[in-house]
């Protein structure tokens, strides 16, 4: 069985390389996977690649199998699908989905792949672990049928959010990003779009993804009394200044922050990280969700393509690498 790979390192802040290994031959538990495409997380991934990770934030914003240290050299990526070549028989020759970084191929624990379904195309399976995200923030939002209800920003985890929501009975629903192209992502999606200055009010519930400080002001302008606004955006080491005197009290406003990381206490004692990661999959069968893909490169394309995804040149939601 060939046991050589390749995988994209960050060599220093800006600057990336493939890096030739050889893969292990997988114990008693374990799979060899071959990779078939994998994704870039244009929001957290692009703020690694600029080397914007706090040095506080280092511990907490490892990747499951991230080799090396931030902010480089580095190892960094999450959204990974292949095929089983070596493992159990019940999933040798299965497409699985793995938390993996850029890497043509990789062994890993049984425990860390997840079976894509018949029903769900690979090259869309890349998607998971930003649907998952998008999971874990409904379960903390825990919208009701009738609520007003307002995405802000059109990136990946918030177009992701809002394409489950769509699926949610009875809400009044509006995407808003300052990008007009982000309508026909919208729309893609069954979704209503509004541009910041003419989104709807009086929202009971306000998902803020724009990782920008004027989005989460607007986010908090939108809000009814006694709103919430599900914070989803990571600003890295950037300082954020909120209108918190005005009205934020006597509205009763609330901001409350969702993160991937661990399972929303909503779920916790009933859901653990697979069975996350299990519906997150199950819910890619929408094919609307293809327009959550924007670009694809090869992967030996890919330092290349990751300065222009980092500087914002090359526009992407999701950005698909294909492998040979």
């Amino acid at each position: 069985m060939n046991r050589s790979a390749r995988a994209f390192w960050l060599s220093s802040p800006g600057h990336g390389e493939l890096r030739d290994l050889t893969v292990p031959e997988p114990a008693r538990g374990e799979v060899l996977v071959r990779t078939l495409y994998s994704g870039v997380s244009r929001g957290t991934e692009t703020l690694v690649f600029r080397g914007g990770v706090p040095e506080s934030q280092h511990t907490v914003m490892r990747a499951p199998f991230q080799d090396g240290e931030f902010p480089g050299p580095v190892k960094y990526g999450y959204l990974n699908v292949g095929v089983v070549e070596e493992g159990p028989d019940g999933l040798t020759g299965r497409t699985v989905f793995c938390l993996y970084p850029h890497q043509s191929r990789y062994v890993v624990p049984v425990c860390a792949v997840t079976p894509v379904p018949d029903t769900v195309p690979a090259a869309r399976a890349v998607l998971a672990g930003t649907v998952e995200t998008a999971v874990n923030a409904l379960w903390d939002a825990a919208p009701l049928i009738g609520d007003r209800i307002a995405v802000v920003g059109g990136g990946m985890v918030g177009c992701s959010v809002a394409a489950l929501l769509a699926r949610f009975p009875g809400i009044r629903l509006q995407l808003v990003d300052s990008d007009p192209a982000r309508a026909a992502t919208a729309r893609a999606l069954g979704v209503g779009f509004a541009a910041p200055e003419d989104a709807l009010g009086d929202c009971d519930l306000v998902v803020h993804a724009s990782a920008d400080e004027q989005g989460l002001v607007r986010s908090l302008g939108l809000l009814a009394a006694e709103g919430t606004v599900l914070e989803l955006s990571w600003y890295g080491d950037r300082r954020v200044t909120l209108p918190l005197g005005e009205a934020f009290h006597s509205r009763r406003l609330t901001v409350r922050a969702s993160q991937v990381g661990a399972v929303s206490p909503a779920r916790r004692a009933s859901r653990s990280h697979a069975d996350r990661m299990a519906l997150a999959l199950d819910l890619l069968a929408d094919p609307a969700l293809d327009a959550l893909i924007t670009g694809e490169s090869t992967f030996e394309e890919l330092p290349e393509v990751m300065p222009r995804l980092a500087t914002g040149e090359l526009a992407a939601l999701c950005h698909r690498v294909r492998y040979a």
